[in-house]
């Protein structure tokens, strides 16, 4: 578990996920410029597919199929009402020890969250392999 690691509490701060966006579409002109998806609590994570993935990476929220008119903070907030990083009301570098640590408890929760989820959805795509595997071997097909 990544609880403390330096590294991943790097990520709190606006400027480490800036530096994501490199090659994000939304530059000029627009609302979800890096600038404002960093504040909003976003990394760029983009895939082969999807040039324009951004994950909170608090509450490891994705969204993509971003607009240039989009608010990243008003996004974040209606495809994440839960995220305490979204509604924080002081800035991280203004927490007190205490505040920080609370919060990084509550990252963890949603960082355990996704695993499991991510865990049943393997095991069940490897169940249903497995059973498609038993019928064509139950028919003779193999």
């Amino acid at each position: 578990m990544e609880m403390l690691k330096e590294e991943s509490l790097k990520i709190y701060l606006w400027e480490n996920r800036l530096k994501t966006f490199e090659g994000w579409p939304f530059d000029e002109d627009c609302s979800c410029t890096p600038e404002n998806m960093a504040k909003a609590g976003f990394i760029h994570t983009p895939s082969e597919n999807g040039p324009d993935v951004a994950m909170c990476f608090f509450c490891l929220k994705e969204l993509e199929g971003w607009e240039p008119e989009d608010d990243p903070v008003k996004e974040h907030k209606s495809h994440s009402p839960s995220c305490h990083f979204i509604s924080l009301k002081k800035k991280v570098e203004e927490l007190t020890m205490e505040e920080f640590f609370k919060l990084q408890k509550e990252r963890q929760k949603f960082t355990v969250n996704k695993a499991c989820k991510d865990a049943i959805t393997r095991f069940e795509e490897d169940a249903k392999e497995r059973r498609a595997n038993i019928i064509k071997t139950a028919m003779g097909e193999e």
